[in-house]
Formats: structure tokens, sequence, C-alpha cells
């Protein structure tokens, strides 16, 4: 990550979760590194990549679901 995200991290924004996930997906990081490195979950990063992917494949739709449309699809998957 940018030396600006290198720093201690006390929270976890949107926009600091998209450009870790950024960075895993562009294979300049792996799970595992970002774990030790940020002191995170291995399973909580990989549920950040999946929701990352759900989200970027619905606002690329022709016709994105809404949230409540999306909460009860995830909820009908399970």
């Amino acid at each position: 990550m940018d030396t600006r995200m290198e720093e201690e991290i006390k929270r976890w924004t949107a926009k600091r979760k998209t450009a870790l996930i950024l960075e895993i997906l562009q294979g300049k990081t792996t799970v595992s590194e970002a774990s030790r490195a940020y002191d995170l979950n291995p399973s909580e990063i990989e549920q950040w990549v999946e929701e990352g992917k759900r989200g970027m494949e619905n606002s690329l739709r022709s016709k994105p679901l809404d949230v409540k449309e999306q909460y009860e699809k995830q909820l009908s998957d399970l």
C-alpha cells in the first residue's frame, strides 16, 4: 500500500478497504501478506474482497440492484 496506508490504521474506512482490495486483485500483495502487515484476520480480508467483487459486479449491470434487492439476494443465496 502507499506510505499513507503503512502508518498505523485505527479505523478501516471503505476507502482504505478499497485500496487494499485493489492491491490484492492487482497482485501487488496477498491476503496473507496484508493480514500480517495490518494485523487483520485473513477471513475478514477475504470477506472484504468478496463483497468488493459483488459490489463491482452489481455496479456494472445494465440495471443494478438496489440495496434491498442485493440484501435479499444474499439472504436467498445463503
